[in-house]
């Protein structure tokens, strides 16, 4: 560094908003919107949690969200809001979170793209 060379900062650029952990389906978002109206309590939106459980080692896990806890991340779709648990941010990232309903089932499913497998009734999946 000579003399004449100045060290000046330069300014702070505003970064692009990081993607969101999972994306919803519209289907999802009207799912989750009509549960929310029927709950029974005052809730924000679902839950969405990974749990140690099944043939396959893990199992997604919704629930009611009554509150935003510590770390949570939380993706909004079409007025629904999903809050992911940060634990669970590692098996989810760039899932979608759908809902499918036919003559024998109904119900939200996830297409994640980090499965490695499922357990034959669909209930537990493995990284």
């Amino acid at each position: 560094m000579t003399a004449t060379d100045t060290n000046t900062a330069k300014p702070i650029t505003s970064r692009k908003p990081l993607p969101a952990a999972i994306s919803i389906s519209d289907a999802a978002a009207a799912r989750i919107n009509a549960v929310v109206a029927k709950a029974t309590k005052p809730v924000l939106g679902v839950r969405v949690s990974v749990a140690a459980k099944g043939c396959s080692g893990k199992s997604y896990v919704v629930e009611y969200a009554e509150e935003l806890r510590k770390f949570e991340d939380v993706v909004e779709h079409n007025g629904a809001k999903v809050f992911i648990d940060p634990k669970a941010v590692m098996y989810l990232l760039g899932s979608e979170l759908d809902y499918r309903e036919s003559k024998m089932e109904s119900g939200f499913v996830f297409n994640n793209p980090n499965e490695k497998g499922r357990c034959g009734c669909g209930e537990s999946f493995s990284v």
